[in-house]
């Protein structure tokens, strides 16, 4: 089922009337679709929820909502309960927050028989938004956007890395050797593996089946290493997608001792990015359209904002000490914030000629919250419209080795810092109670590894200290 593309002047969820449901309640009755699934994406970027009888969601579910434990934006990687926040805890009781069904993102899932998908966004006991829910972050800057008159076009790209199955070893061993399902290094190549092109094409099916289709499969640089690239589009279906990528290559993957991993650095040496090409559009006109090969001011604008902003807001974007791996000199993810014309060292690149520029932000990684990465995207590119910024002239050449840029967070402590001193204000992306949300669960994060014991302190000083 192919779903119903948000408006770009939506100001948040929508209320399902009767009718929001109507292909979907076709394919219950003739039989196609016999479970749902009502989903949110929790802080991590996955889907978590519950799995509802058909007819029971149609029925009550649909118009009336559902109910989910707040913890699900409270937790850990590991699904673990955190202290410090004000929305979930201990001392709150762990209350429930409801679910409100969005009837414009109802995917018929072709790699889960007779299951069909929907997404809800959050709402608390008042009858608003959750305001930390990361669904909830995106539609705020979507609606600041449509004040405007302006609406977003993005498209993701996602890397990951295929292995074969034995991820499920760590719980016995405490360590993991991951082995992709290729040895060679086949950027480009149109010679798959047998298990990749077994898995590729089903993927490619499966998705096709739901309604989004793949723009293009490429096989990267390293061992077992995939990107997945979606049409341009509205930014909260993009968000979605993304999630069913993940989704269904996990499902798809299982069904033959494979697993994708999104990690932002799977091994040494290795990145894996999830790039966000963006373009802006007022009254149908593109707005980073050039003339006479002249770059417009709105375009230098939103530059200059990304530079400007993107530096205090890693932690929405690079979520995990991981993700502070992939950022290595020599490699294509950028180590400082600078821009260029079609340079891939650099953390904005632009691409395109007239009516087709646009911007490719390089910087976040496989392991980003896409809702989240997405809104400090376009907050951070209306930073730039709102103010008139100008940014410093292009780096031509090799950006890992411009000395003057401000250089990308090398750890999550450093990002986490970072934050405190961004030009933008809270109110503008987040709510200071999202704040707080936000970096409490970096500082989670951060002491998680800070008393782990990890195979490299093993092999490091095990016999040798």
């Amino acid at each position: 089922m192919s779903d119903n593309e948000h408006q770009a002047a939506a100001t948040g969820p929508a209320q399902p009337e009767d009718g929001g449901f109507e292909d979907l309640r076709h394919l219950v009755e003739r039989g196609a679709v016999t479970s749902v699934l009502l989903a949110v994406p929790d802080m991590q970027g996955r889907l978590k929820g519950k799995r509802y009888d058909a007819a029971h969601f149609l029925a009550a579910v649909a118009t009336g909502g559902a109910d989910m434990c707040a913890y699900v934006f409270a937790t850990d990687v590991d699904m673990r309960p955190l202290n410090g926040f004000a929305l979930a805890s201990f001392d709150t009781g762990y209350g429930d927050m409801g679910l409100l069904p969005d009837p414009g993102s109802v995917y018929q899932l072709a790699w889960m028989p007779r299951t069909a998908l929907v997404f809800a966004d959050a709402i608390g006991h008042d009858g608003q938004p959750v305001a930390v829910a990361p669904r909830q972050i995106l539609w705020q800057q979507l609606a600041r956007l449509a004040s405007r008159g302006i609406t977003a076009q993005v498209g993701l790209e996602t890397e990951f890395v295929l292995c074969h199955e034995g991820y499920a070893d760590v719980a016995e061993t405490g360590s993991i050797e991951i082995e992709p399902v290729d040895t060679e290094n086949r950027d480009y190549s149109l010679d798959y593996p047998r298990v990749m092109d077994r898995f590729l094409a089903d993927l490619q099916e499966c998705l096709a089946g739901a309604g989004r289709p793949i723009e293009a499969i490429k096989l990267e640089s390293a061992p077992g290493q995939v990107e997945i690239t979606f049409p341009y589009g509205d930014p909260m279906a993009a968000a979605d997608t993304h999630l069913l990528l993940k989704h269904a290559a996990r499902t798809i993957g299982g069904q033959s001792c494979l697993v994708p991993t999104f990690m932002a650095a799977p091994a040494t040496g290795v990145g894996s990015g999830c790039h966000i090409h963006l373009s802006l559009v007022q009254d149908g006109a593109p707005l980073f359209a050039e003339t006479g090969g002249r770059m417009p001011d709105a375009v230098r604008h939103v530059i200059a904002g990304l530079l400007d902003v993107l530096p205090h807001l890693a932690v929405l974007y690079a979520p995990t000490v991981n993700s502070y791996k992939r950022f290595v000199p020599g490699s294509f993810a950028p180590v400082n914030f600078t821009w260029g014309r079609d340079n891939r060292t650099c953390a904005i690149r632009v691409i395109g000629q007239g009516d087709n520029l646009h911007l490719e932000i390089r910087l976040p990684g496989a392991d980003a919250n896409p809702y989240l990465a997405l809104a400090a995207v376009l907050a951070a590119a209306q930073h730039g419209l709102d103010h008139k910024l100008d940014p410093p002239h292009p780096c031509v050449g090799n950006a890992f080795a411009e000395t003057g840029a401000p250089p990308v967070p090398g750890s999550l402590e450093e990002a986490l810092a970072g934050l405190d001193s961004s030009p933008l204000p809270a109110s503008d992306l987040l709510t200071p109670a999202g704040v707080e949300h936000y970096t409490n669960a970096a500082r989670h994060e951060i002491a998680a590894h800070r008393t782990t014991v990890t195979d490299l302190d093993l092999r490091r000083g095990f016999a040798t200290v």
